[in-house]
């Protein structure tokens, strides 16, 4: 199976899982297969959740009354903290 490419993708994986399974109609078979998968998209969910919270530590209020974001590994990406 294949990484879901974001985590919107991966949320709608695990819910799709989850109705299957709640339907009752699945054979045990199809019942894991199914659950297999819906593990797969719950850890992927959980390794983009990690990810934007290490990106992200809090949003705080500048001396002016301006609000950034700090970041817990460096800056942003571009090399700049972004501003709101």
């Amino acid at each position: 199976m294949s990484e879901p490419v974001s985590f919107e993708q991966a949320l709608e994986q695990l819910e799709e899982s989850v109705a299957r399974l709640e339907s009752g109609e699945l054979s045990l078979e199809e019942a894991l297969q199914v659950f297999e998968k819906g593990i797969a998209a719950s850890r992927a969910c959980t390794r983009y959740l990690d990810q934007a919270r290490k990106r992200v530590q809090v949003l705080v209020e500048g001396e002016e009354g301006d609000f950034h974001l700090d970041f817990l590994e460096g800056e942003a990406e571009d090399g700049e903290e972004e501003e709101t």
